[in-house]
């Protein structure tokens, strides 16, 4: 069963200027991806601007991109939801349009306890048959998957293949590490105020679910390793520490608002913003084009 690891890219929506799904967009960027190492892909994440999408453009998406990509790269959708019912009904469309893996979290806003997180995901992982991951996220989610709760969905679901971490506690990589063992793939986000990238790894976490891959995908794949040798240890803190800059620069508001404006700096199509979202600009745009000008970015990738 296909675990991810790597860079894990989570991917942004792109829209045209009538505010719909741009799907042309969508392949530049995949291309992209594709051309430049990326592992695997996750659409329809916090990045993806999920919250501000219906029920028919998530599907819409998923199919259109299963079937353009299907066999190119391995791509992951979210299947965030806020009732049970909705999560399942999303997991089910991905497994019958052949999606290489979904990735269920605890619903969004309504602040459950431990128990019906588990409750929720453990039904989640029952309906369907493909690779699964679950994203512990508890500053947008409201609710903390306690590595106790990863480990019973663990044992009760071989199609649990991935926990993508966002929080700023090392002990949680660990405590999972430690209960799950090999059965899990632990991968982090490149979040610099969480600075988790380096503990994941060294304590045998299998890569990152990052947003930097969106403007620097090769880089991204170069601290992004499994450790498995000295080399890649050492090339992953140097490409770490150089590219640790331009992450904190993508993190200033929540994404996808800045990665879609470093998109657009290198003509890429970042396209808008749905509302409330508002667009970024000022000095805080004159920074990050100083900064991914500095870094080599905009001759590297520029279009």
């Amino acid at each position: 069963m296909f675990r991810p690891t790597g860079s894990w890219v989570a991917m942004i929506t792109p829209f045209d200027k009538q505010n719909k799904i741009d799907f042309g967009a969508f392949k530049v960027l995949i291309d992209r991806q594709i051309k430049y190492g990326t592992n695997e892909i996750f659409v329809l994440g916090s990045a993806g601007e999920t919250t501000l999408l219906s029920t028919e453009e998530k599907k819409d998406v998923i199919k259109n991109i299963i079937k353009l990509y299907k066999g190119k790269i391995p791509v992951f959708f979210g299947c965030a939801a806020p009732t049970t019912e909705g999560a399942v009904d999303l997991g089910r469309f991905c497994e019958a349009e052949g999606a290489d893996g979904v990735v269920f979290t605890a619903p969004p806003y309504v602040l459950i306890p431990q128990e019906s997180a588990f409750v929720h995901l453990d039904t989640c992982m029952s309906a369907v048959k493909i690779p699964c991951g679950v994203y512990n996220n508890p500053s947008r989610l409201g609710v903390h998957l306690t590595p106790e709760t990863i480990k019973r969905l663990s044992d009760a679901h071989p199609n649990f293949v991935a926990d993508k971490e966002a929080m700023p506690q090392v002990s949680q990589l660990i405590e999972v590490k430690k209960l799950c063992g090999d059965k899990v793939n632990i991968l982090c986000c490149d979040f610099p105020k969480y600075s988790i990238v380096i503990p994941t790894l060294a304590i045998g976490g299998n890569g990152t679910a990052n947003i930097g891959g969106n403007i620097i995908p090769q880089e991204q794949t170069l601290f992004s390793r499994g450790w498995t040798d000295m080399k890649i240890i050492e090339e992953c803190r140097r490409e770490y520490f150089k590219w640790y800059p331009l992450l904190k620069e993508l993190y200033q508001l929540s994404n996808p608002i800045v990665i879609k404006a470093a998109l657009n700096i290198l003509g890429l199509p970042g396209g808008s913003l749905r509302a409330p979202y508002q667009e970024y600009g000022g000095p805080h745009l004159e920074k990050l084009e100083t900064v991914m000008r500095e870094l080599g970015v905009i001759e590297k990738y520029k279009v």
